[in-house]
Order: structure tokens, then C-alpha cells, then sequence
């Protein structure tokens, strides 16, 4: 006889769950015939939801739990009430904690009441538990029928109770948990009683980079079938050899709960988008005696000529309705699902859909939402959807977990490939003896997860690959994972990136280009490859995504990548205080905003978009690179056709582009000098085709710049945008002979005066004045007519800036070399007229860092009658110094010159290896609305390729700053210093004057927070650099600024 103390439920890695039913697909049982082609499972008179309030009490220890609460007569009118589904934690009970794969209970597996490090939160909260209560009336016309619940989702584990007595039990947080009520229930009202665990046995598989939140998070419902019912059903297509005729076999189980045995016959029919009966698609199979309590599969296959295929492309649904009847033909049940046809097979190392090679351009995406954690509505749903389609997204990998099966029924609608990941992650027990994946005890807890995913989800086109999980350490257990899935399922392949030898799919995380180019080449590999994880997108990121996919493009082995990740997981957290216009105070949390331990920071905060859905430059980014078309020059034609060739190839896979319009713009220095437009172009997927637009013969302007703009825009409106958006583009420079720069005019304008008086040096004219400090080693005011432009704050050299979060694998690095705050010392003043119309000034600084290393920075100004200041610069590096964030030049100028006008990259924010996305152009907007929005503030506002910039007052005078030929550029409210030091943006507060940034370049900003560090062509080596710009006064009675940057300055 053993002494052992048993083991508690939820620390018992081998109990799945008590009296679950089995898993099977998510379908209800619908009303008749015509529900069913209508397919609504909230309309069905045999479903009722559970969602809504429940009473509810919360205790951080499962020894204080109400262990009576299930009773009928236990009292709790004092309890509140929590929202079902929701997060308790974000309701005020228990602390939310970010952790990335360190556990955020004890490391010793299964257990979770055990020692923890005792700066631990679970020090103080084990293991809460959330009792939750609810009464509710089953319906009378359920009298007769059996009764089931079913949990869509609830973290971690749960005991069900109905009318005082227990139901059973369930761990797995991410797929559903029926159980039969029907010898529970009674006719009128009924008591439901929930006791949530936070963590079980099962949370050391459940260890994914997130929020760990805790409660009933998706939807409940109650439902009803018929006494004999379709348990499950699984359909299927089964193309011919050219995938051009199919089959579709249904696989139907049948359930009877009678006590007699029965004769049953099941229909299938199918209908096609429009809710039409597809014609001789019907079928039919008997079954002559189903025992009491017996369940027993039966199979109907309907031959269907050219069936409408799946695609992301073009996602066409029918519906499958089944019908059971009785032996006289009655009405037993009728369900239905969406269903596409589709093919999904491995040919050659290349992925094919319906026998097509396609590239998977995607995102992992977490399911959460800001003030809702785990709990998300359908409306985000169809939000994150639209803006994967907009913006060119074809596939999403459920990362790390299923997803709300509401998901999957958008993802068929909406056209997106999916990546169904199981729920397996134990990150934090590392990848060696103590892994999981390698012990027999877990083998069942692993099987069970991906199980249960492709029960839930095989019903589903979208779902072209089965992930078995992510960051659990490879094993036996994965090898059992895998031949579970190929027993149930043979028309998908595995993906798993820990274990690539028992998958179908070769996979990594986070390559180099250079790597990812090597393994396009290497013929050793029989296997298609993906990027299950690359791009991290943490704060400002998402560096070189035109080369990956330069590479995925050459190489057919390469089938693309899922970029890390979809959304910032940031909470929003009400400080208390109050905004300037008397709105709540409120920022983006990250870990540790809670006092929860462990925590990793803003780790989480790492979305190709804001926690709110935000459109970033990021993600424009995403757009250009992931575009299906691609628009070439190819040259003038000749008279007398006039007009410009482009070629135009279709990189889509099943779709002619002759559902798009292709527009054409052609600007001059930015503002538009033509525009056009072909109402169709005949192009089908993969083929290229040369194009002519009828651009009209012009005069070149002087020294102009001309860019022609094409992009394809819908013609009619779509399920995810409206007639005109634009799904791709290209903008070229056209090659036109121009003639010379004008000069500015000089004479007539008075003397440039030279005064030099103790510290200041001192030029000016008939409308300026500009004041250098000798001390300082650079400007010290610079006035405009009545107009001060810049106090105390000229330009000087700059290396800092705000470090990104791809920075830190080179920060401490510069920071170590001490080369900021630097220390300016000023070795040598110069001043001299040069004429009558010009004077020069020049000022050598040594910008010295801590260590005695720095630049050596001579500046060279030449003042010119007009106002003008052309400033040349160059940059000698001295002594042993490291890459560099930037080079260039930071000066403060007044505050009030508020607008910020540019001709350069935009409108958003660019860097040299993040650019393809914005266009150059002509812009404007304030200079509060140039900071891009991060979790952790950080380096942003950057311009890139800037001709020109002009920060004016409400009168539309001020200062125009000229690239020669081009420069970075930033203007913002901030310092980097400020950016830098602070944790969440509500703790900087915006200075009274503008800070400038001319820098003669910025480094790359790579994917180093996980990642590779910038490719080498985009990296900053501290080198001997000159960089020149001119200063000039602008405003309306000066001209267009674009004019006045046009003009040519003397040579002097």
C-alpha cells in the first residue's frame, strides 16, 4: 500500500481533463435546411450563449478559496460581477504579468505550489483561483434533447459544477472543452459554478513570449442535438491529377444516445457562394442499425466537375449541408460549414495551393487587444484582417497557440493562409535533458494539444499547415505529436521549427539575408524552407525587408516568412492625472509596469502596429516589399508615340490584374505635373507585360527633379477595402535632360557687414543677422528680418541617437567609448570677407568623448548677401571608435516655427534600410505630428533622401535647410537624450523650442532586439566624411521654398 499523497488535479501532467467529450470540429446544430446555407451558429434556436456577467470572487491562494461555492444554497450576493469572456487581472484581481519564456511560477514541472525566488509575484499570489457563478434557464423545446457546454477558451485549468454536482474537469487553455450536461440539468433555472486556476500542470506547455493573463476568455454557450446526432463531420476535397475535377468525401460520425438501436440516413448537399444548390451535388448513405450508445462513421463522396478553388487570392466558400433523418425520412439534424476547395501539397522543395507554387508573406500574430488582454471581439478581428489584406499580408501563423475559431471562419472569408500552431511551448525549460519534448510522462499532454487543434480547425481552406507547437525543445514527444497528425490528416504538412527532421517544412528564426541567400543555394536540402520567425518588429525596426525578399524571390526553395510580430502587446494604464485638454492620462504598459516579477520589459511591445491597431511606417513598409506587382522603367518611346514604357509583372499566383486600374502620376520636384490613368490591364498571374502611358510632352524646369508614380487600385469595392485602394506601386525617376539651376540673385541686396567683438563674430545684411560665439564653436543666434530664428542652439556635431531597441547589440558599445554627451573645445576661429556680398567664418572643433576619442569637426560658413549660409563640413574621426548611430549636425531653432515642409522621403518616418515605403514627395504637417509613436521612446521622426526642409511660422516664415544634394533629417519637440531616458512617452514632455537634425547619415536599423544586427552596406563606420547644407531665410515674400532650394548659390 503507497504512502503517497496524491496528487492534486492541476499538478498532474497526465490528467487532460474528467468527462471532456472528445474534441471534434466547431459546428452547432441549426434549424433546417435553409439556416444551414446560411451557416449563423447565433441563430440557431439550439444554442444559447453563456456570455455576460457572472458573480464572481478571486483569491491568490487555492487553500482560500469559497470551496462550497457550487452549492445551490451557498450565499453570494455580496460577490461582483466580472464580464465573461475577460481577463480577471484586467479587472482589478491578481497582477498581470509579461514574461517572455522565463516561468512566472516555480520551475519544476508539473508542480506549481513550490518555492519560488522570492522577488517572485507568486510569492504573494501561488496560484489564484476565480469561482465564478450563474444562473440560467435551459429552453423547454430542449426537453427530450441532449445538453452540452462548451468553453471556447479559459487560462489555465477548471473544475465545471451544475446544480452542486461536479462535471468534470479540463486543462488546455486554447481549445474547447465540451461536456454533456443533460443528466445535470433540470427543467427552469440552473446553477453553473466555475473554478479557474491560474496555473496548472499544463502552464509548462503553455510558456509563450505574452501577457500571462488568467480566465474564462472566449466565448461559453450552451447547445442542444438531437437524442441520435452528427457528433462531428470532417470534408474534404480530392483534386485529379491536373486539380482541375474534384471529389468532395465527407466523413460524418454518428452518435446515438437512445436506448434502441436506430436506422439513420445521412444527406450532403452543396450549395455555392451565392447560396445556390450546386447542380448533382448531392449525396446520400444509410445506415441500418446504430446500437444504443454506439457512434459510427459513414463517408458520402460527390464527384464535383471545375469546382470554384480556394486561394487567398480568391477565397471562394461553398457550404456543406448535412442532414440526418430518421427511418421514415424525418428530420433528425442539420449542420453545415464553409468549405473550400483546396489542394495543399509539397512538389520540388515548393509549396504549392491548388498546384501552384505561392509565397507565404505573413505575421505571427497573438490574439489580445489593450483593455481586453486574451479576450478579443470579433470586431478586432475583422480589423486586424482588413489591414492584413490592405496591406498585402497573405498568411498568419497562429502564434503560439489555436486561436478563437471565429478566426478561422474570417480567415476562409477574407483569403489568408494560415499556419495553425498547437498549443505546445516550455521555452523555459530550455532545449536540453530537462525538456519536456524528451519525457514519456509528457508524451499524452503533447499528443492532446495538437490533437485537439486539428479536430477543432480541419474543416478550414485557410489552414494550409499544421505547426505542432513553437520553442519546445525538440523529443520523442514531437515524434508522436507528428505521426498523431499524419494518422488524422495527410493532406497538410507539418511545420515545426525545433525538430525540422520529423516536419515537412524546413524552418528557422531570425537568419541573416546572407544565410537565408546560402540556404536558398544549398541543393543538400529536399525540403521546402520558411522563416517561421523574422523581422522582429520591436519599436523602431523591420531593417532590410527588401533584401529578404529579394532572396525569397530568387531562390523557388524559399517559401517566405512570418514576420515577428503582428501587434504591440501594450496595456493601457491610467496614470491618475490629467492630459492638458482634461482627458485621463494614460500610456502603453509593458512588463513591470504591474510590479509583476519576472518580467521582461518591453519586450512584448514588438507589433508591426500599435496595441490599438495603429498604421506604422512599419507596416507600409510591409506593403511595398510584400506587394504582388512590380513596375519597371523601361524607357521614352519614340516619336511619334510619345509617352513612357514601363513593364508591369504579375507576382500573383492565381490572379489577372485586370480587376485593378493602373494610375500614373508624374510630378515635378514633388507636386504633380500629370496624371493618367489605364482602365484595365489584361495581365494574368505571373506573366510580365510592357506598358505605355500617354505622358504629354513637357519643358523641363531648371534643375527640376521628375518622378513618375504607377500604382494599381481596385475598380470595384472588396469584402476588406473600397474601389481605389491602392494594392501597389512603384515610383521611378525619370530620366530628363534639365536645364541648370538658376542663380540667386545677389546684387542689389546691400553689404554683408564682418564685426568681430571679443567672444562673437557677427554677419549681417540688409534683412539678417548671424552671431557665431567663439566659445561655442558655432551659431549662437540667427535672425530673419524681425525674425529670431535660432537662440543658444546652432548646429553642432551629433553622434547620439535615442537607441532603438535593434540598437543593443551595439549601445553599451558606444557608450563605452564614451562618445556621448561629447565635450566640444573649440581649436581655431577664422573669419574673412570675401566680397562685398559675402563674408566667411570658419570654426575647428575638437568633439571629444570620455575616452579621448571623438571628431575632429571643421565647419566652414559662407554668408551671402541674401541671407543665405552655405555650410560645408568635415568630419575627421580620431582615436578607436565604434560603429555609429549617426553623423551630423543637432541645433535648436524657435519654437513657434512650428510647421514642418519637406521634399524628401515620406510622409512617415524613414531609415537608409527602411525605405522603400515612402516615396519621395513634398510634405508637411507639424512638427509634433512627426513623432512616431513607440511603447519605449526611441529613436524616430527620421527623414531620409531630403532635397529640402522649411520650418515656418503661422505666417508662413521661417527657416529652409538644403541637402546638397540630400541629407537626413529629423524636427521634433524632443531631444534624443530625452527619448532615451525616459521609459513610456506620457513622461516626456514636449520642449518650448524645435530640435533639428542634419545628419550627413543614420544607421540602418536592422532586427537586433532578435535578430541580426543592419546588413554591412548599412552600417555607420567612423570615417572621414564631408557633408554641406545651406541655411536660407523662406516665407511668402521669398517664393515656393522648392523654388528658392532650386536656385544655385555662388561659388565663392
Amino acid at each position: 500500500m503507497s504512502n503517497a499523497t496524491p496528487r492534486r488535479d492541476w499538478e498532474n501532467e497526465q490528467l487532460l481533463g474528467i468527462n471532456k467529450e472528445p474534441p471534434r470540429a466547431c459546428f452547432v446544430p441549426l434549424a433546417d435546411g435553409r439556416a444551414a446555407v446560411k451557416g449563423v451558429p447565433e441563430e440557431s434556436p439550439y444554442v444559447q450563449t453563456l456570455n455576460g456577467n457572472w458573480k464572481f470572487s478571486w483569491v491568490p491562494h487555492p487553500d482560500r478559496r469559497p470551496k462550497d461555492f457550487h452549492r445551490v444554497d451557498f450565499d453570494v450576493s455580496s460577490w461582483k460581477e466580472i464580464p465573461v469572456p475577460s481577463c480577471w487581472e484586467l479587472h482589478g484581481y491578481g497582477t498581470p504579468i509579461y514574461t517572455n519564456s522565463t516561468y512566472p511560477h516555480p520551475r519544476k514541472p508539473p508542480f506549481i505550489l513550490a518555492e519560488v525566488p522570492p522577488h517572485y509575484t507568486a510569492v504573494k499570489e501561488p496560484n489564484p483561483v476565480g469561482s465564478y457563478r450563474r444562473e440560467f434557464s435551459i429552453p423547454k423545446a430542449w426537453a427530450g434533447r441532449q445538453v452540452f457546454i462548451r468553453f471556447e477558451g479559459v487560462a489555465s485549468a477548471f473544475y465545471l459544477w451544475v446544480n452542486g454536482q461536479k462535471v468534470g474537469y479540463s486543462q488546455e487553455s486554447r481549445t474547447a472543452a465540451e461536456f454533456n450536461l443533460t443528466r445535470f440539468i433540470k427543467p427552469g433555472r440552473n446553477l453553473f459554478a466555475v473554478e479557474v486556476y491560474r496555473w496548472c500542470a499544463g502552464s509548462y506547455l503553455e510558456d509563450q513570449d505574452f501577457w500571462r493573463l488568467s480566465g474564462i476568455f472566449r466565448d461559453v454557450a450552451l447547445f442542444s442535438t438531437a437524442p441520435v446526432r452528427i457528433r462531428d463531420f470532417w470534408a474534404k476535397s480530392e483534386f485529379d491529377a491536373s486539380t482541375t475535377n474534384a471529389e468532395l468525401v465527407v466523413t460524418a460520425k454518428l452518435q446515438n444516445f437512445t436506448d434502441a438501436a436506430v436506422v439513420r440516413t445521412l444527406e450532403c448537399s452543396l450549395f455555392d457562394a451565392n447560396g445556390r444548390p450546386v447542380r448533382q451535388a448531392r449525396g446520400r448513405v444509410s445506415l441500418n442499425a446504430i446500437q444504443p450508445g454506439q457512434e459510427v462513421t459513414a463517408q458520402i463522396a460527390i464527384p464535383i466537375e471545375k469546382p470554384h478553388k480556394w486561394s487567398a487570392e480568391e477565397p471562394y466558400l461553398y457550404t456543406v449541408v448535412l442532414k440526418l433523418r430518421g427511418a421514415r425520412g424525418a428530420h433528425d439534424e442539420t449542420v453545415s460549414c464553409r468549405f473550400g476547395f483546396r489542394k495543399v501539397e509539397i512538389r520540388n522543395r515548393r509549396l504549392l495551393v491548388n498546384g501552384v507554387s505561392v509565397l507565404l508573406k505573413g505575421v505571427n500574430r497573438h490574439e489580445f487587444e489593450p483593455e481586453r488582454g486574451y479576450a478579443v471581439t470579433l470586431e478586432s478581428m475583422v480589423q486586424d484582417l482588413e489591414l492584413f489584406k490592405r496591406f498585402n499580408i497573405n498568411t498568419v501563423r497562429t502564434s503560439h497557440y489555436p486561436n478563437d475559431p471565429r478566426w478561422y471562419d474570417l480567415c476562409d472569408q477574407y483569403g489568408i493562409y494560415v499556419i495553425d500552431e498547437a498549443n505546445v511551448e516550455s521555452h523555459g525549460m530550455g532545449y536540453g535533458e530537462e525538456c519536456l519534448g524528451h519525457r514519456p510522462s509528457w508524451e499524452a499532454n503533447h499528443v492532446d494539444r495538437v490533437v485537439r487543434m486539428v479536430e477543432r480547425d480541419k474543416n478550414h481552406a485557410c489552414v494550409i499547415i499544421w505547426s505542432m507547437g513553437n520553442e519546445a525543445g525538440p523529443g520523442r514527444n514531437f515524434v508522436a505529436c507528428a505521426n498523431a497528425i499524419r494518422a488524422m490528416d495527410k493532406t497538410r504538412p507539418i511545420h515545426y521549427e525545433r525538430m525540422n527532421e520529423v516536419a515537412d517544412i524546413d524552418s528557422c528564426m531570425y537568419p541573416t539575408v546572407e544565410w537565408l541567400q546560402n540556404r536558398g543555394q544549398g541543393w543538400g536540402h529536399e525540403k521546402p524552407h520558411i522563416m517561421c520567425e523574422y523581422g522582429h518588429a520591436m519599436g523602431n525596426a523591420i531593417g532590410n525587408l527588401k533584401e529578404y525578399w529579394d532572396a525569397i524571390e530568387d531562390y523557388p526553395c524559399l517559401i517566405g516568412g512570418c514576420i515577428w510580430e503582428w501587434v504591440d502587446h501594450g496595456l493601457k494604464k491610467y496614470t491618475g492625472a490629467k492630459n492638458p485638454d482634461g482627458s485621463p492620462e494614460w500610456f502603453w504598459a509593458y512588463g513591470g509596469d504591474f510590479g509583476d516579477q519576472p518580467n521582461d520589459g518591453n519586450f512584448c511591445t514588438d507589433g508591426v502596429v500599435t496595441a490599438d491597431r495603429a498604421v506604422t511606417a512599419k507596416l507600409i513598409e510591409i506593403k511595398k516589399v510584400y506587394q504582388y506587382v512590380s513596375i519597371y522603367a523601361v524607357g521614352w518611346a519614340p516619336a511619334p508615340e510619345r509617352g513612357y514604357f514601363v513593364a508591369v509583372k504579375n507576382k500573383y499566383a492565381f490572379i489577372d490584374l485586370d480587376r485593378f486600374l493602373l494610375r500614373w502620376t508624374l510630378t515635378e520636384d514633388g507636386r504633380e505635373l500629370q496624371q493618367g490613368h489605364l482602365a484595365s490591364v489584361h495581365l494574368p498571374a505571373g506573366e510580365t507585360e510592357t506598358v505605355l502611358l500617354p505622358l504629354r510632352k513637357f519643358a523641363p524646369r531648371p534643375a527640376a527633379e521628375y518622378h513618375l508614380r504607377v500604382s494599381l487600385e481596385l475598380k470595384a469595392d472588396t469584402v476588406y477595402a473600397s474601389k481605389g485602394h491602392e494594392a501597389a506601386w512603384e515610383q521611378l525617376t525619370l530620366p530628363v535632360i534639365v536645364p541648370a539651376a538658376p542663380h540667386a540673385r545677389l546684387s542689389g541686396l546691400g553689404d554683408v557687414k564682418l564685426k568681430q567683438v571679443r567672444d562673437k563674430v557677427t554677419v549681417s545684411g540688409a534683412d539678417f543677422a548671424v552671431e557665431f560665439s567663439r566659445s561655442a564653436g558655432t551659431i549662437s543666434t540667427l535672425t530673419y528680418g524681425e525674425r529670431l530664428v535660432i537662440r543658444d542652439g546652432g548646429p553642432r556635431l551629433n553622434l547620439f541617437r535615442a537607441f532603438t531597441d535593434n540598437d543593443k547589440w551595439f549601445s553599451q558599445a558606444f557608450r563605452d567609448a564614451g562618445l556621448h554627451p561629447l565635450r566640444y573645445v573649440v581649436e581655431k576661429v577664422e573669419a574673412v570677407q570675401l566680397s562685398g556680398v559675402a563674408a566667411q567664418v570658419t570654426m575647428a572643433v575638437d568633439c571629444v568623448g570620455a575616452r579621448g576619442s571623438g571628431f575632429y569637426h571643421r565647419a566652414v560658413y559662407t554668408v551671402l548677401a541674401d541671407g543665405s549660409i552655405q555650410v560645408t563640413n568635415f568630419f575627421d574621426p580620431s582615436g578607436d571608435l565604434p560603429f555609429l548611430p549617426k553623423l551630423g549636425l543637432r541645433m535648436f531653432v524657435q519654437g513657434d516655427l512650428e510647421t514642418l515642409e519637406w521634399f524628401g522621403r515620406g510622409p512617415c518616418e524613414s531609415y537608409p534600410d527602411r525605405k522603400c515605403g515612402m516615396d519621395v514627395g513634398v510634405y508637411r504637417g507639424s512638427v509634433a505630428s512627426q513623432y512616431e509613436v513607440y511603447a519605449r521612446p526611441q529613436e524616430n521622426g527620421n527623414k531620409e533622401d531630403v532635397r529640402w526642409a522649411a520650418l515656418t511660422d503661422g505666417t508662413g516664415a521661417g527657416l529652409l535647410i538644403v541637402g546638397a544634394p540630400t541629407m537626413a533629417f529629423s524636427a521634433l519637440r524632443n531631444t534624443a537624450e530625452e527619448f532615451d531616458e525616459a521609459k513610456h512617452i506620457h513622461k516626456v514632455k514636449p520642449r518650448p523650442d524645435v530640435v533639428v537634425c542634419m545628419d550627413y547619415a543614420q544607421m540602418g536599423l536592422g532586427g537586433a532586439s532578435c535578430g541580426p544586427r543592419p546588413m554591412s552596406k548599412y552600417l555607420l563606420h567612423p570615417r572621414a566624411s564631408v557633408f554641406d547644407y545651406t541655411l536660407r531665410p523662406c516665407g511668402p515674400d521669398r517664393g515656393e521654398s522648392g523654388l528658392l532650394a532650386r536656385q544655385a548659390l555662388p561659388g565663392l
